[in-house]
């Protein structure tokens, strides 16, 4: 199996995906592909994001595995601390949505996505 990498970066926010297949292709074959597939989902995608949609197309079209969480079978929380190692909840897609009719959620509380930012002390004051 040989792993492939995609990575978005509009306004400083950064996606990335993980893709899997069984067939060796060099960066300049990954990189057609992605751009073929690029093109076929721009304008017309649902994904949250670019990085999602592609990733799905070539799962579709070029027999890759998107590797995203919905794929998640079991996850450990590991630490130095003997007590804080354990098996930590997997929530999927089907759980997410009982979870919000079941509470109430607005579509906005629904999910999270991560947000990396980086501070330069010299601006914050």
């Amino acid at each position: 199996m040989y792993y492939y990498e995609l990575h978005e970066s509009d306004d400083d926010l950064f996606t990335d995906a993980l893709l899997a297949h069984e067939q060796e292709f060099t960066e300049g074959e990954f990189f057609e592909l992605v751009m073929e597939a690029r093109g076929r989902v721009l304008e017309t995608f649902d994904e949250d994001t670019l990085v999602e949609a592609i990733a799905h197309e070539l799962e579709r079209a070029s027999g890759f595995v998107y590797i995203d969480d919905g794929r998640l079978i079991a996850a450990v929380n590991v630490s130095r601390i003997d007590e804080d190692n354990v098996i930590a909840e997997v929530q999927t897609d089907d759980d997410a949505e009982d979870e919000n009719d079941d509470h109430g959620l607005d579509e906005e509380d629904a999910g999270f996505r991560s947000l990396v930012v980086r501070l330069d002390r010299d601006e914050r004051n």
